[in-house]
């Protein structure tokens, strides 16, 4: 991400923060402006145009999006396309990131990143589903209906509505990698750091409490704990948070045994 995107991405989050009356249809109007602005080359290109001044930019948006969206995502289109982006490609990740935070903002007891790692789980479980849902030649409406078919009514409205838009506008992305972005983004925007754990058997929730417990005591933020089962690690834990990876599993230990025995 080049300096130009990274100061622009700080702006956008930051007129988020400001901004009231930010819920699910704001959300909705932000993934479609996305769509729009990847839909036609020509329009990305010119609200990402740094040549032209922020005023005449902030006109487009008033004269393409101003008469269908609400005020509030018409003034966070307007902040968005006055900044300065590397790319238009960039400018059009930003304003989907102001979506999957405004998704966020709009349900906040509900755990959106719990249900996208599910979900993640189950594309990552299922090959075909994977194939179907990102393959490039798919119609964007029907990955976005087989979304609705597969989590609507098991899932909240806002998941249901990230992983939805997510899916009919991949841009080269894998699935998984758009739904594990949208999970750390969903954390960020709460506060929180996304701990994925794997076990050999399921964890029970006073395991889990005392795990997040102990890991926001190390990372010094507060921890949202996935937990992955896993039989092949036999018995203990295999945590990853962020970058940083504590193997703590028995298939581990035997491992690292078998390569001292051979050595």
């Amino acid at each position: 991400m080049g300096s130009a995107t990274t100061q622009a991405r700080t702006a956008t989050t930051a007129a988020l923060a400001a901004a009231t009356a930010v819920d699910l249809d704001v959300a909705r109007e932000l993934f479609a402006a996305a769509r729009a602005l990847d839909d036609s080359s020509h329009l990305g290109g010119a609200l990402a145009d740094s040549a032209a001044s922020p005023q005449a930019r902030a006109q487009v948006v008033a004269a393409v999006f101003g008469p269908s969206v609400k005020p509030v995502t018409a003034a966070l289109l307007t902040t968005a396309v006055q900044q300065r982006w590397s790319s238009a490609s960039d400018l059009i990740d930003g304003i989907e990131d102001l979506a999957v935070r405004s998704a966020a903002i709009s349900s906040p007891d509900v755990d959106i990143e719990g249900e996208l790692f599910r979900f993640s789980r189950t594309v990552a479980e299922n090959p075909e589903l994977e194939l179907a849902l990102g393959s490039r030649l798919g119609d964007a409406a029907a990955k976005g209906a087989l979304v609705d078919a597969l989590i609507g009514g098991r899932a909240s409205a806002a998941t249901t509505l990230v992983v939805s838009s997510l899916v009919r506008q991949p841009r080269d992305r894998r699935v998984r990698t758009l739904l594990n972005d949208a999970m750390k983004t969903v954390a960020q925007q709460r506060g929180r750091t996304v701990a994925t754990v794997v076990t050999a058997v399921p964890l029970g929730e006073a395991q889990v409490s005392r795990l997040a417990a102990a890991l926001t005591a190390k990372y010094g933020t507060a921890i949202s704990v996935n937990t992955v089962v896993d039989p092949s690690v036999v018995g203990g834990l295999r945590v990853q948070v962020a970058d940083d990876v504590i193997d703590a599993s028995v298939s581990s230990r035997l491992a690292d045994l078998r390569q001292r025995l051979a050595g």
